[in-house]
């Protein structure tokens, strides 16, 4: 694993262009930075098993409830699986390596060299699973729809295409709106193909329970409406023998059965119910697994290497609010957070300490002083970054783990009251008004409980009034997409090639529209340039730099306070199902797993 991250990280400047980008011609995969790691005409993926058995169902547990089908829309509660298993995109994506997309429904891609257009070569044997083919009219249909009544993250992507083009039957052309952005071709390969002939793009941003026509390897078969779904395999699947799915899809059914309480989720699983557990809980990963089937073999306990980057997990501010308007104020509370004692008494201090946006990464700017690519890029902004932050210094506030820390909370102090706080009767109010300082922390699950409650009695101790509010799944996912909250406990998650994902996260437009990924508010112009950056990066260096760059612009902004990562991949699961020996850089992937009997 570590081998293949030193590969990425080693890769000269002089390599890193898309194959066949030059010439244009036409390529069966392309990567964001290098060459692809499968050479044309490979047969499967090195981490599969071609050979595994089809046959057998998998059954996954989800969160809450859903009432709709529909998981390309802002409204309702999708289902969890279409995606993965129902509506295909134009290319797959290699999963041991940062960031390549190989031949699906789009069987070969042309690229100009400056990245301004796009051509997909499509496959003439795909077709949906009522038996029509696919054509350039329902790749055409599907990103214009998607740009104007998808999610918000597709609007922002797909608004870069200036044009469509029919080449063809089987060949689309999309012009971009600028040159530059070294990703986004990638990106409209990922566009999930939808059928024009049985959509009605007058209702398509309505939730809806039924079920999609897309041309993945399983259609949506037993449904009960907000508590179960099952996928059922299409036995007509043109695609089973492409490289990219050989050893894959092997269970005849996957099905997913809701639960509205983690605990009861996790009985299910214990009884058999469920087969397969990833672990998020270190407490439980410590000491919850003394039951019958771990005991006897029946089940067992397994840690998955991973080699992506672990992201960001926090308590985020969302300022949008006046509460969390003031930067200083953001800064006191990321003090009064005591992970150390959090870390030892709830979590069997199996957890690490999240310094970066890109933890775990050669992308992570701590330990590394500003280059001076990066320093060029961040010098219009030159507010933007804390010294400490831009020398590589800074590490997030620490204590002995006793649960007191008086330096910490003196420090808290002083922010708070340059903020114009002071102590009155025991409360925190505002020297201008005479109000506590005040906020809700909303929450959606009982494992967050611990953590939300040691955390507001550490922020109470200084007079401020904290509420722990629990709300149902359905009712927390739209006041997500409506940012009306004070704090939530979020992860964004990272990769290899951060790219267009991340205006999503916390461009300035994206703060201004619902239903993005930009809870804490982020409106940065120096974020944006970041952004900007990265995806204009024709090298490695440059792409590092820029990356590094931006993490070093969230950092400074105090927007989360960041919580804690486990290094490896936590996972319980029935001995009924098997996975192949390899494990691919971004993690077990259970659509290569199969089942050693007929359940």
């Amino acid at each position: 694993m570590l081998h293949k991250l030193m590969l990425f990280i080693t890769a000269t400047a002089s390599a890193l262009v898309f194959s066949g980008a030059a010439s244009a011609a036409p390529e069966p995969a392309i990567a964001l930075h290098g060459t692809p790691q499968e050479p044309a005409g490979f047969s499967h993926f090195s981490y599969v098993n071609p050979q595994a058995p089809k046959g057998g169902r998998i059954t996954f547990g989800a969160y809450g409830s859903f009432d709709s089908l529909n998981p390309l829309i802002v409204k309702g509660s999708p289902v969890s699986g279409i995606r993965d298993f129902t509506i295909e995109s134009l290319m797959a994506r290699g999963l041991d390596e940062p960031f390549t997309l190989y031949g699906l429904i789009a069987e070969t891609i042309e690229v100009a060299e400056d990245r301004s257009w796009v051509v997909f070569n499509l496959n003439p044997k795909a077709h949906f699973s009522d038996g029509k083919p696919i054509t350039a009219d329902d790749v055409i249909f599907s990103l214009e729809l998607l740009k104007e009544k998808g999610r918000p993250n597709h609007r922002t992507y797909f608004s870069k295409v200036a044009k469509s083009e029919k080449l063809s039957d089987h060949s689309v052309r999309f012009t971009f709106d600028a040159a530059g952005d070294r990703e986004i071709p990638l990106i409209i390969a990922l566009m999930p193909v939808l059928p024009r002939h049985a959509i009605n793009a007058d209702t398509f941003d309505n939730t809806n329970l039924t079920p999609p026509i897309g041309s993945g390897p399983y259609r949506v078969g037993k449904l009960d409406a907000g508590r179960s779904v099952t996928y059922e395999r299409d036995p007509n699947y043109w695609g089973r023998d492409l490289p990219v799915n050989r050893g894959r899809f092997n269970f005849d059914e996957i099905r997913f059965d809701y639960y509205r309480e983690g605990s009861a989720m996790f009985d299910a699983f214990k009884s058999g119910q469920i087969d397969l557990w990833p672990e998020e809980d270190p407490r439980r990963w410590a000491n919850g697994y003394d039951f019958a089937a771990i005991r006897d073999g029946r089940a067992v306990k397994r840690e998955f290497e991973i080699g992506v980057p672990a992201g960001m997990t926090a308590l985020v501010f969302n300022t949008r609010r006046q509460v969390f308007a003031d930067p200083r104020v953001r800064e006191a509370l990321i003090y009064l957070f005591d992970f150390e004692w959090i870390n030892r008494t709830l979590y069997a201090g199996l957890y690490s300490r999240t310094q970066s946006y890109f933890e775990r990464s050669i992308l992570a700017s701590p330990g590394h002083p500003a280059d001076a690519r990066e320093r060029e890029l961040l010098s219009p902004f030159a507010k933007a970054v804390k010294p400490e932050i831009m020398e590589g210094t800074y590490r997030f506030p620490s204590t002995d783990g006793s649960g007191r820390s008086r330096e910490n909370q003196q420090r808290a102090f002083q922010l708070l009251q340059d903020a114009g706080y002071e102590l009155a009767g025991g409360k925190l109010v505002s020297r201008e008004n005479r109000r506590q300082l005040e906020f809700e922390i909303l929450a959606v699950t009982t494992a967050q409980e611990g953590l939300l409650l040691s955390f507001a009695r550490d922020v109470e101790r200084l007079g401020i009034k904290v509420n722990v509010r629990f709300v149902d799944s359905s009712q927390y996912q739209q006041r997500l997409t409506n940012y009306d909250y004070d704090m939530i406990q979020n992860t964004w998650t990272s990769s290899l090639s951060p790219g267009n994902e991340q205006l999503f996260r916390w461009s300035v437009q994206s703060a201004k529209v619902p239903g993005t990924y930009n809870f804490a508010g982020v409106e940065n112009p120096a974020a944006d340039a970041m952004i900007d950056a990265l995806l204009a990066a024709k090298s490695e260096p440059d792409f590092v730099s820029a990356v590094r760059a931006l993490d070093r612009v969230l950092l400074s902004g105090d927007y989360v306070i960041p919580l804690f990562y486990i290094p490896k991949q936590w996972v319980s699961y029935w001995t009924r199902l098997q996975h192949p020996e390899a494990t691919p850089l971004f993690g077990y992937s259970v659509d290569s797993w199969w089942a050693t009997d007929k359940k």
